[in-house]
């Protein structure tokens, strides 16, 4: 019945230009693979079921799993302040420092800017990264990888190994899957991700560039069926989820429920720890979506069908081939829903100068500006998209470059003043860099 789907997957992935690729879809204990295309551009060595593609932000799933099984084992508390753990964190954190949570981190709602400062001389240290919340623990949904590099140094406190040698000991051999690692050490089975121009139709292999301390939020490397084998401690064991022993049911539970005030507009419906919640029409999909270096993978999961469907492609323009595969499989009765949130209603006539200026999240700058009569976005100085805002500050995003449709964001207002003082896209919130006179 989806073995049309091989022939989707290579369809869209020719159209797309996409090298390689790996469907997985496990369904009620079966399970069908597809595989298309090239590891490398160009060098003939085809993907294979267990091709190792850098996963990206799905790393953060694996991590914050390995996380619960400490939970689990009450070496680590939920809900304890963080500084308890690491106590070199107190004085960057301030006021903040009794009450950021490893809750709080794994939901990304810990306010912490999105990515870890890396300082001139080379060396990362993570108390430079903390110093600048966007806004207070608990006050909201943040997307951060700095959050999760705290929860990867967390575990090797609480373990006494590193993040690499805690994910390969304490997870991944009890599930019996052999991942690659982007840092650190190499992966001979790791295949390359890729960029596209679409003008000159050129695809290009890239190597992949993380810092060590990244690792836990975007260091793995694996094949849609690894992402399937974790995604089954997830399922019901009537449907053929697996219970390692790892994990407590209750912990597990935690995981996939929706944590107050994290509300990741534009990426998901809500978000739990280290999953994110597709409510669509009330399917209760979870899963987390990653890009690496020229990578786009995706992983959903169903407890109550006991459905799982992973997607590994090693090329930026992995996304456009997820959107192609929905439909059809919406068609075999895989009932994924789009993962964005989407704007029905008409862009204002009038632009909004109310939400004009520059918003910051860490080092990155996100600046809104007036051009002729569009709103655009300027990342870092850098022309990236024009906005178009709707009722209730929300924003529809199109690419300057290629035309593209982004994933949507808003403008927030400050509840006691009024004013708009942040920026929610991509699931990052910056706040408004004042000028002296708005200070003064």
């Amino acid at each position: 019945m989806v073995e049309h789907l091989r022939e989707v997957l290579r369809r869209s992935a020719l159209d797309n230009h996409v090298p390689g690729a790996q469907l997985v879809i496990w369904r009620d204990g079966e399970v069908r693979e597809f595989e298309f295309g090239e590891e490398r551009h160009g060098t003939g060595c085809a993907v294979k079921r267990d091709s190792k593609v850098p996963i990206g932000s799905i790393t953060k799933t694996f991590t914050a799993t390995l996380l619960m099984v400490l939970v689990s084992d009450g070496d680590v508390d939920l809900d304890e302040p963080v500084v308890e753990y690491l106590p070199e964190l107190r004085q960057a954190l301030g006021g903040h420092a009794d009450v950021l949570t490893a809750r709080h981190l794994l939901s990304h709602t810990g306010g912490l800017p999105s990515e870890v400062v890396a300082p001139p001389n080379g060396r990362v240290e993570l108390a430079a990264s903390v110093q600048d919340v966007v806004q207070p623990p608990g006050a909201g949904f943040s997307y951060s990888n700095t959050g999760y590099a705290l929860i990867g140094r967390l575990i090797e406190v609480a373990t006494g190994m590193t993040w690499a040698e805690a994910v390969r000991t304490i997870l991944l051999k009890p599930l019996g899957i052999d991942l690659g690692f982007i840092t650190g050490e190499e992966s001979p089975a790791t295949a390359s991700g890729h960029t596209v121009n679409h003008a000159l139709r050129l695809v290009r292999p890239v190597e992949q560039e993380l810092a060590p301390v990244e690792a836990p939020a975007g260091g793995l490397a694996a094949s849609a069926a690894d992402l399937v084998e974790l995604a089954k401690m997830h399922l019901d064991p009537r449907h053929g989820g697996i219970d390692p022993g790892l994990v407590t049911p209750e912990h597990l539970a935690e995981m996939c429920r929706p944590v107050p005030g994290a509300e990741p507009f534009g990426l998901a419906d809500g978000w739990g720890l280290g999953l994110a919640i597709f409510r669509g029409h009330g399917t209760g999909w979870l899963g987390h979506d990653g890009t690496a270096d020229g990578t786009s993978c995706h992983l959903r999961l169903n407890p109550g069908s006991g459905t799982v469907v992973a997607l590994t492609a090693n090329s930026s323009t992995g996304a456009a081939l997820w959107r192609d595969l929905l439909p059809e499989l919406r068609a075999v009765g895989i009932d994924l829903t789009e993962d964005e949130a989407t704007i029905d209603a008409e862009p204002s006539a009038s632009i909004p100068r109310e939400c004009t200026g520059t918003y910051v999240n860490g080092d990155t700058a996100f600046s809104v500006v007036v051009e002729g009569d569009e709103l655009h976005l300027v990342v870092d100085d850098e022309p990236a998209a024009r906005l178009a805002v709707h009722d209730g500050f929300v924003f529809s995003v199109t690419d300057l470059a290629n035309g593209a449709t982004g994933r949507p964001g808003r403008f927030l207002r400050d509840p006691r003043s009024g004013r708009i003082d942040r920026i929610q896209i991509g699931g990052r919130v910056a706040g408004r860099r004042h000028r002296e006179r708005d200070v003064a």
